[in-house]
This record gives C-alpha cells, structure tokens and sequence, in this order.
C-alpha cells in the first residue's frame, strides 16, 4: 500500500491530539466503558459510567451486585441486560483469576464474557500502551472506503491495517480513523468536499 502512510500522515495532522472518548481512569473502567459502547454511543456510555464508577468502580464491587443493580445504571446503553450480565461475570473471573486485575494479554482478555477482539485490542493500546488496531464500525467503514483495507469482515480488516501501516502507528491510527468516521466519513452522506483524503480515497473515486 503505496498510500498509507501518506493518508496516515494527513489524519495524524487532523486528527493527532485526539484519542480515546471513552472516560476511564484504570484499565478495569476502561474495560468496562468498552463493554457498553457496543451498539452505543461514547457519549451515552459516559453518562452511565459517570454514575456507576461513582459507587463501583473496582472488579470485586460489581462483581457483588446482582444484574438488576447493574442495569439500574447502565440501562441507558442498549442491550443492558446482556451487558450486565457480561460485565458481572467478567467481574468475577478477573477477581478469581486474575487477583483483581484486568489482564494484559489478548488470549486472556476475550475469553472474559462480552468481550472480543475489539474490546481486546482497546483496553490493550489505551490502558497497557501495546501497539494494537481496534476495528470498530468506524474504522471499519473508513479503512475500506480508503483502500486501507479491502476487506469483508472486522478481522480481516485488522489484519490488513497491521499490514498496511507502521506498527508505531497502530494504535494512534486507530483513534484518528474513528474521529475521521465520526466527523467527516460518516456512513450515510459522508462529507466528501471537507475531506482532506479524498484523493486517496477508493470510495470517492468510485463515487464522484
């Protein structure tokens, strides 16, 4: 991929003093926080977590409440039933075997409730600074759109994007293209005009 670190470098000059929207202040919140966006927005997640982390915010606190007492304060984020029951169950096994901590290895992570690879790879570059590509919708849509990528599903687009760009940039990368989806290359009538990648961009030449 001849263009990727040029389109790199554009969305590092938008987009570089932006990471991460989700409200955390340990790897355990930010599991957490990750847990709920799914279908939802940072925004709506860091209303709910605003309250929850307040009066639990540690693995053995909620790993104690029953679903109901979850719900009460995540009930704002959809699927929030299935969250808290995720998210207790999740609580109990860091607490069991992990002696409290979030652990910091991929294998270990997605084989705790709710979470994926994407969740994974979040709390892997924002809480423990591993070199990690999240593929969320956002940069989903924009790597393919780009050429980034040119993938069917989330996994391959991770792998190309590992391929395609430095891995110093791996994890910076991935924050720059989810502002990118979010404020220009939005899903539906995305803002071609504004857009400082349109000559790289396989979507645009297509569409034009």
């Amino acid at each position: 991929m001849n263009n990727s670190l040029d389109i790199i470098k554009i969305l590092e000059e938008e987009y570089g003093n932006l990471g991460c929207a989700l409200n955390y202040t340990t790897p355990y919140e930010l599991l957490i926080a990750t847990i709920l966006s799914a279908q939802t927005t940072d925004e709506t997640v860091n209303k709910a977590t605003a309250e929850l982390f307040k009066d639990y915010n540690k693995p053995h606190d909620i790993a104690n409440l029953t679903p109901q007492e979850l719900e009460g304060y995540i009930k704002i984020c959809g699927l929030y039933k299935t969250k808290a029951k995720n998210i207790i169950e999740a609580s109990k096994i860091i607490v069991e075997q992990f002696n409290g901590n979030v652990p910091n290895k991929m294998e270990d992570l997605i084989k705790l409730p709710g979470v994926g690879r994407k969740t994974a790879n979040v709390v892997l570059s924002n809480a423990f600074g591993k070199d990690a590509i999240a593929v969320d919708t956002h940069v989903f849509r924009v790597a393919n759109r780009l050429g980034l990528a040119n993938a069917k599903d989330v996994l391959q687009t991770e792998k190309q994007l590992m391929e395609n760009i430095p891995k110093s940039y791996w994890s910076r990368a991935h924050h720059w293209l989810i502002w990118h989806g979010r404020k220009i290359c939005t899903a539906r009538k995305p803002k071609c005009d504004l857009c400082k990648l349109r000559d790289f961009c396989k979507y645009f030449a297509e569409n034009k």
